[in-house]
């Protein structure tokens, strides 16, 4: 009989066993089908009502071993690290040392930040994603994709500030930035005269009891890792992320991350209530605005918090509903979307999507492939190069590591490493002319250079 890690609440927190949030049913129903089913290994998913918690597992921390996950079992929580520097950001504001409308340049002392007709990017503008950075800088040149970032250091990032122009005013537009996230973390602290770990753990970590929180992680914590897994089930290194460690970097738990929305949700202090203040809208007449890191939604007649994060073998989602009676965290170890999944958790009723079959390769001969060969620029900072290598074709990205190719039929492709697919187009001759690339439903075209 297959063992079943899915109907028990691994954790409770903070009140009796009676009065443990109950986990919406199509949501565990869900969850059980996606660990049953391989596409995740391990989902933990913790729900807050009030000052009660439950944290649920599914499926094995480790392959193989039947080991379930729980409360402290360790992710890597990616992109939901933004929230933290966003408060780190917020408590220095509030203790006096910086203010939003700051000028990111007068904390970095030996950089030379670019600037628009004179138009400086600040603080606020970092944590809004509207300092008109891009998401990546130029200078991305990672030596193993597996762990792209451990090579980039902070020399690298002074040498892409400097070099770096702004392509339009910042404060203008909304443009998501791993990048800016880590100059607004490097600024942070410099500013305290400390290290962005140091920093993580005297403001946010330690004040709220989060053991098993850190960029660094401790041995105990690494003995508590569920492994990263590529969406093809294979398994991947945690990422290094060096100096852009505040845009994506931190390791935490359920429990930890549970004390942590909590400190948003209940009477919160300061810092954490000016995180969520709306500062800007993500578009022109947009419903969703950001405050410091946090976007701000409402559905269901219900206002809400959140933010995702994926790194190479990670996903995360965390939310709360702003009057603070609702909260939950979905942490997984492997690097597919499970937004869906956290929302519905968040808001019972919220319908999920159908689940998509797994595709199926077909083999093309060699010869076939070669067609596809060749260079696919969208423009002059971003090229997809297709190449034959030894296992089939393989597509990179402009500062981005390579990927294998799989065909599903003549002309259409996709990837295993990410939720892309890839289908060439062909001219009046029947010569490859394109390619269009397909990622979150939206479709890039990609003419193929002569």
């Amino acid at each position: 009989m297959t063992p079943t890690f899915a109907l028990l609440p691994l954790c409770l927190l903070g009140g009796a066993a009676l009065a443990a949030p109950v986990l919406d049913d199509a949501v565990r129903q869900r969850a059980e089908e996606l660990t049953r089913t391989g596409m995740h290994p391990s989902i933990v998913i913790a729900v807050i009502d009030g000052k009660d918690s439950a944290v649920y597992g599914f499926g094995s921390a480790h392959a193989g071993k039947n080991i379930k996950p729980g409360a402290d079992t360790v992710y890597q929580i990616g992109s939901v690290t933004k929230t933290m520097t966003a408060l780190l950001l917020a408590d220095a504001v509030v203790e006096g040392k910086v203010t939003l409308d700051a000028p990111v340049a007068a904390f970095l002392p030996g950089y030379t930040v670019p600037a628009f007709d004179g138009k400086t990017i600040s603080l606020l503008d970092l944590a809004t994603h509207y300092s008109s950075l891009p998401r990546l800088p130029d200078n991305f040149t990672p030596k193993d994709p597996a762990n792209p970032y451990a090579d980039y250091t902070e020399a690298k990032q002074r040498q892409f500030l400097a070099a770096y122009h702004l392509p339009r005013a910042p404060g203008t537009k909304f443009d998501y930035s791993n990048i800016g996230y880590a100059v607004l973390g490097t600024a942070l602290a410099a500013q305290a005269g400390s290290s962005y770990e140091a920093l993580l753990q005297k403001r946010i970590a330690v004040p709220l009891g989060m053991r098993s929180t850190s960029n660094t992680p401790t041995h105990g914590m690494l003995a508590r890792l569920a492994p990263g897994h590529l969406l093809s089930g294979e398994p991947t290194p945690a990422w290094d992320l060096n100096v852009v460690a505040p845009a994506g970097g931190v390791y935490s738990s359920a429990r930890d991350m549970v004390a942590y929305l909590q400190a948003y949700m209940f009477k919160p202090l300061r810092p954490y209530a000016l995180t969520i203040k709306p500062q800007r809208a993500l578009a022109p007449g947009s419903e969703t605005k950001i405050g410091l890191a946090w976007l701000l939604e409402q559905r269901q007649s219900q206002s809400y918090a959140w933010h995702s994060g994926q790194t190479g073998g990670y996903t995360s989602y965390a939310a709360f509903t702003t009057d603070g009676k609702r909260g939950v965290v979905v942490l997984t170890n492997t690097a597919r979307d499970i937004d869906a999944l956290g929302l519905s958790a968040l808001l019972p009723g919220t319908p999920l999507p159908p689940l998509k079959k797994p595709k199926t390769a077909i083999e093309l001969p060699r010869a076939a492939l070669a067609e596809y060969v060749g260079e696919y620029p969208l423009d002059k900072d971003f090229t997809l190069t297709v190449t034959l290598g030894k296992h089939g074709l393989e597509a990179a990205g402009t500062g981005i590591g390579s990927a294998a190719l799989f065909a599903s039929a003549k002309d259409a492709f996709f990837f295993r490493a990410i939720e892309a697919d890839l289908a060439f187009t062909r001219d009046a001759a029947g010569k490859i002319a394109g390619a269009v690339l397909t990622q979150g439903g939206q479709d890039v075209v990609l003419p193929r250079k002569p």
